[in-house]
């Protein structure tokens, strides 16, 4: 029986990373021949030739054009969205391109499927083994994948497999966000669906973590230039989109309390570097 995956990408102006990541996602083992893989991938108006370059070494991948300001979460919807109205898969996979997969890795996370589940792909450092993204546990720490199956409660959206059937209930990501949150969303989306999120009991590739202090909580920036990065689309951290996400998921009270420290910390980034007594 024919079993396919839509490989779902976005990405602006990192073309080698981009490529290095397809190159690996191409180079898995262990699929069988009766299975299909269809990518597609936003480029979200990069400057770097990304969507020439991907077009002359990979000629199947199906190139969509962004705006430059669709983000990773807008970015990852409209390649869903495009790929749900080509064609019927039997899973959709999110994928980062920063994210470069062991050979098993496919493999792998699709054993781990049970039709209903969402799988969760964890990731190490290149030069490490600490675990970078992947699934969390209900008091909010990553999971380290110990050669067994666990249940999360939310997850990184950088290697995510999900089933037809899935996307069927829970739906796309929400057009709400911007860059972050949309996977954080759609798992605890997912959970109040019933559906289970399950971590692959071994790290499916590398991804090097993100680490770098937000400018907002950093004193070296003015505060207009603080309260600028603070609500821009990259920052992480925007109040209207956390407070419309916690709203949803913790309560208006969490809400309200975090878009006002929010901004407390924006006033007096020294509060940043505190540590309790």
């Amino acid at each position: 029986m024919q079993k396919s995956i839509a490989v779902l990408i976005t990405c602006h102006n990192r073309v080698s990373q981009t490529i290095h990541c397809l190159n690996q996602l191409f180079n898995q083992r262990g699929l069988g021949h009766e299975f299909i893989l269809d990518l597609y991938l936003v480029d979200d108006n990069s400057s770097d030739g990304t969507s020439e370059l991907i077009h002359a070494q990979f000629p199947l991948v199906n190139i969509i054009k962004g705006t430059g300001e669709l983000y990773w979460n807008r970015g990852m919807h409209l390649a869903w969205e495009t790929a749900a109205q080509k064609g019927t898969y039997t899973w959709y996979l999110w994928l980062n391109d920063d994210t470069f997969l062991h050979d098993n890795a496919l493999s792998c996370m699709i054993s781990v499927d049970r039709e209903k589940s969402i799988v969760v792909g964890a990731t190490t450092g290149q030069k490490s083994d600490e675990i970078t993204y992947g699934g969390f546990s209900r008091k909010h720490q990553l999971l380290v994948p110990n050669n067994r199956v666990q249940e999360c409660s939310y997850f990184n959206g950088n290697c995510v497999l999900i089933p037809k059937i899935v996307f069927e209930k829970v739906g796309n990501l929400d057009t709400l966000f911007h860059h972050a949150l949309g996977d954080f969303d759609y798992g605890l989306r997912a959970t109040k669906k019933g559906i289970q999120l399950l971590l692959a009991p071994i790290p499916i590739g590398t991804c090097e973590e993100h680490i770098e202090e937000p400018t907002w909580a950093n004193q070296r920036y003015n505060l207009v230039e603080r309260f600028k990065n603070l609500y821009s689309p990259l920052s992480g951290c925007s109040p209207s989109e956390f407070f419309k996400f916690e709203s949803r998921h913790y309560g208006i009270i969490v809400a309200i309390l975090h878009f006002l420290t929010t901004h407390v910390r924006v006033l007096f980034p020294y509060i940043n570097k505190l540590k309790p007594l």
